[in-house]
């Protein structure tokens, strides 16, 4: 059972009653699928104050548009670096200012605008940036986006008041004519704060316990869609469970 909540480009969010054992495979194979990242930076020129290093972590997890290559160690070139599994960026820049990610050519690849570094009067920074195609499992820099789940709440109320209401960090409940009220039951994160409210008042108000179903969430970092994370992670498992049995027999 599948219960849409919300369906975006880049968020999905839905309750089922899968066990936490498959959410979880769901979730990890997230980290198999293939995405596109920068994994080498050479340096002509760096006058900012920060080092090489630096910059090129801040380069390697700036999200871009995944493009349809090779991975590099399954390439014709035998991992050379070629046109079909590697993708080229420059950036050359002169202060006074910032530099962001999207001076970056061909810009049209890049996803967000991102402060580099900070480049004063007559400083320059230069470099030739090398993407390749990765997987979250070898490095994060590859990670497509969010994927997360938790149990999804049961709430019976009792009665209640106002300090209860306000307990709540999510405002899943609030007071509403007197009345102690569900506003939202996918905000419950069954933090139980409001439990505890109700027992120091000496009263069981409020009960709060786990339903038995799950409320499944991805997020995109935009280089892949969410609907295309769940799909190739739903995928990613399938071929990985193959693997398992032709390796069994």
């Amino acid at each position: 059972m599948i219960e849409i909540i919300n369906s975006e480009e880049d968020k999905i969010s839905f309750i089922t009653d899968m066990s936490p054992t498959l959410a979880n495979a769901i979730r990890r194979s997230s980290l198999e699928i293939p995405i596109l990242a920068i994994d080498e930076v050479e340096f002509i020129k760096n006058d900012s104050a920060l080092y090489d290093e630096i910059i090129a972590h801040r380069l390697g997890l700036t999200p871009l548009k995944t493009e349809k290559l090779n991975e590099i160690e399954k390439c014709i070139c035998k991992g050379k670096g070629c046109s079909k599994c590697t993708s080229s960026f420059k950036l050359s820049a002169k202060g006074p200012g910032t530099v962001y990610s999207d001076g970056l050519k061909p810009k049209s690849s890049v996803l967000y605008k991102m402060p580099l570094t900070l480049l004063e009067e007559n400083q320059e920074i230069e470099f030739v940036a090398k993407a390749r195609v990765g997987r979250a499992v070898d490095h994060s820099k590859y990670s497509p986006g969010l994927v997360f789940y938790r149990d999804y709440a049961e709430i019976k109320i009792n009665g209640g008041d106002e300090e209860i209401a306000k307990a709540c960090p999510t405002h899943a409940i609030e007071l509403t004519e007197g009345k102690l009220r569900i506003s939202d039951l996918n905000k419950c994160d069954l933090c139980m704060a409001c439990v505890e409210v109700s027992k120091k008042s000496g009263g069981d108000s409020i009960e709060v316990k786990p339903s038995g179903k799950l409320i499944f969430f991805i997020e995109s970092w935009k280089q892949i869609s969410a609907k295309e994370i769940l799909e190739e992670s739903i995928n990613s498992l399938n071929k990985n469970l193959k693997e398992l049995s032709k390796q069994m027999k």
